[in-house]
């Protein structure tokens, strides 16, 4: 918290970490980690694609972010 603007920051890796321990690792007891790090990784993948947002008008996050930027940024993320 050095710089302007950065406990706004915070408040969207807060409401992730929050999501992602209520509706993941709070309700799956895994007993290794790397079932924990798959089950992570697919959760973040539902956040991300499936879970629909309401700051987004009901859509998924990458959905509002692939639909903002430009063909050639896109061509250029993909390489």
């Amino acid at each position: 918290m050095d710089g302007k603007g950065r406990c706004i920051d915070n408040i969207f890796f807060e409401r992730l970490w929050r999501s992602l321990k209520y509706e993941c690792v709070y309700l799956l007891a895994w007993e290794t980690g790397s079932q924990a790090k798959a089950g992570i990784g697919a959760q973040i993948t539902v956040y991300n694609h499936q879970r629909p947002h309401a700051a987004h008008g009901g859509q998924p996050p990458a959905v509002v972010y692939f639909n903002t930027i430009n063909p050639d940024q896109q061509v250029q993320a993909v390489a």
